[in-house]
């Protein structure tokens, strides 16, 4: 059975920048922070940390930054899922800008990520491919302008209004993470109030002063949106 997702919910993101002792330390800080505020966080790492994260952590959903559609077998070089479900990994995240797929991997994929109660995370641009990849069922989409992805800058609000608007014609049971540019609490609140589920970031989080403080600055934010929506 899949993990629940509660809204609202925040992403970590670390993407390649920290690995290792620093990955473990900031989801454990994340895991922290997840239980004192009763928010659900997702903590994405890299795929030979999530075994020893998920063992040492419990209130995290503990996700992988990628993975291939195959079954066990032949596939040598690719990310087996069942593999990453044994470890401990509750979901995937696909079709990131830095990783993206295409719509036939993608349907693959999610399907066996589906097989396995795996959490599926879709990632996409356009208003248009917003439309096409819901179509695909996923549980959460993350909708950002590759152009604004770590800026500092986040989507203006008729991009917000239009994708989460397309999410919800085609299934409005799938969640909306809406983070491009998301760097403040401020970000967060503002993303979450116009009609997303959830935030989050990568840079804003990694490049503050305090990355735990940071990260406490977004789930104040998300405690304060959840009292408006």
């Amino acid at each position: 059975m899949k993990k629940e997702l509660r809204v609202p919910f925040l992403i970590v993101n670390p993407k390649a920048y920290i690995y290792g002792e620093e990955s473990l330390e900031l989801a454990k800080v994340c895991d922290q922070l997840a239980e004192e505020y009763d928010i659900d966080i997702i903590f994405t790492g890299q795929h030979v940390d999530l075994k020893q994260i998920a063992q040492e952590t419990k209130n995290l959903i503990v996700t992988t930054q990628h993975m291939d559609g195959l079954v066990p077998g032949r596939g040598m070089g690719f990310i087996l899922p069942d593999a990453l479900k044994a470890a401990g990994v509750d979901g995937v995240i696909l079709n990131h800008a830095e990783h993206p797929l295409s719509m036939c991997d993608l349907d693959k994929t999610i399907k066996r990520a589906n097989e396995l109660d795996m959490i599926t995370i879709v990632c996409s641009d356009s208003v248009e491919q917003t439309r096409a990849v819901a179509e695909l069922g996923p549980d959460v989409m993350i909708c950002e302008p590759t152009s604004l992805i770590g800026t500092g800058s986040t989507s203006d609000d008729a991009y917000i209004e239009a994708t989460n608007e397309a999410v919800k014609s085609v299934n409005p049971d799938i969640k909306i993470i809406q983070a491009a540019g998301v760097s403040t609490g401020d970000d967060v609140y503002r993303v979450v109030v116009g009609g997303a589920h959830g935030s989050g970031g990568t840079s804003g989080i990694l490049n503050a002063p305090s990355r735990k403080g940071k990260i406490e600055e977004m789930l104040q934010a998300l405690v304060k949106a959840k009292k408006e929506i």
